[in-house]
This record gives C-alpha cells, sequence and structure tokens, in this order.
C-alpha cells in the first residue's frame, strides 16, 4: 500500500500535519520553607523558673544588707523580680550588681542549633597517678620483716629517687627506715650482750 501524501489523507487535514496544542510549561515550585530549622532561641528570651527568681531575690537581699541598694530600690526589684517571666528580665534587675541569676549554662549546640546529647561529649581527660617507688615498698618489706640495715639502705635510695622522680611511696620509704634502724639498734644491743 501506498503512502498518500498529507493533502490525501482524508478531509479536515488540508495538507498540513495534525496539530497537537502545546502545554503550558510547569514553573518549578518554590522551596517549602516550612521544612527549614528553626532558629535556636537565645537563653535570655527564656522562660524563668520559681527557683530563678528565689536566686535573683537572693542577691537583691545580700546588696541590700551589704548597702548597695537603698529600702526603695530593694521593694522595686523584689516587685520586678516577683513579676519576672525570663531569665533576661532577671539579669537586668542584678545587672549593676556583683553577681547575678544563677542561670544553667547552655548546652553545646550543633551546626543545626539542636543541642548535643551528653552520651557524644568527650569525657573529660583522666588525671594521670604517679607511680608508687618500687624500692620504697621494698625498704617497707624489709623493714617488716626484722632486716635492718637492708632496710635502712633501700630506704635512703628510695628517698633520692622520690625527690628526683616525683613518685609516690615516701611514707612507705619512711616506715622502712624507721623500722630498719630499730631492728639495726636491737642486733647492735644484742651483740654487745653477748661480748660482754
Amino acid at each position: 500500500m501506498a503512502v498518500q501524501p498529507w493533502g490525501e489523507q482524508g478531509p479536515g487535514y488540508g495538507g498540513r500535519p495534525p496539530q497537537v496544542p502545546a502545554k503550558p510549561y510547569a514553573q518549578p515550585q518554590p522551596y517549602a520553607q516550612s521544612y527549614a530549622q528553626p532558629a535556636p532561641m537565645p537563653q535570655s528570651a527564656m522562660r524563668a523558673a520559681h527557683t530563678d527568681r528565689d536566686r535573683t531575690v537572693d542577691v537583691l537581699k545580700a546588696a541590700y544588707a551589704e548597702g548597695r541598694l537603698s529600702a526603695d530600690e530593694y521593694g522595686q526589684r523584689f516587685d520586678a523580680a516577683s513579676a519576672a517571666q525570663t531569665y533576661g528580665e532577671l539579669a537586668r534587675l542584678v545587672a549593676d550588681l556583683p553577681s547575678g541569676p544563677m542561670v544553667t549554662p547552655m548546652p553545646p549546640m550543633t551546626a543545626v542549633g539542636q543541642p548535643v546529647p551528653q552520651t557524644f561529649l568527650l569525657p573529660p581527660p583522666p588525671v594521670p597517678s604517679r607511680p608508687t617507688n618500687s624500692t620504697a615498698v621494698a625498704s617497707m618489706v624489709l623493714g617488716l620483716m626484722g632486716l635492718g640495715l637492708p632496710a635502712v639502705i633501700t630506704g635512703h635510695i628510695a628517698k633520692a629517687q622520690i625527690r628526683e622522680r616525683n613518685e609516690e611511696g615516701d611514707t612507705m620509704a619512711t616506715v622502712g627506715l624507721v623500722f630498719g634502724y630499730l631492728a639495726s639498734a636491737v642486733y647492735t644491743l644484742l651483740m654487745l650482750a653477748l661480748i660482754a
């Protein structure tokens, strides 16, 4: 079957290809602002509790007792502190006094403004402990066993090492020296008694 030209395909075409109605161009939708993260609230705008008001009143009482506030000033600030609703209002009442309301510090914030859970915070570094001098331990053991001369010698060596190395064990070295000298004195008396 031969293909007919456009003008011979039947009525209604008029020798031209059929026209397809054009669709309007779809405009891109704007970004939904509802998904954006809310801005973190400043600490001064946070609501104050009864305990915060009580701490502010304590500061005012101390300032009045020290003569920093007159009776009228204290009364006005006391009423304002009782009616304060935010940390900022409480802070303004004691801004010119040596101390202010004990506001709990804000937790560390992430890049999106959310508090970091305590689980993910790094613990404080451990405090290094000083090692115990082994010669001091030996001196104490020898002194308790009654070996006077070895306990005295190791005790003096341990004292010198503890000073140089900043180690623990000074008490043990002292105990070794005391028992070492006592044992040496006892042995010396026994030797003199035997000789006599």
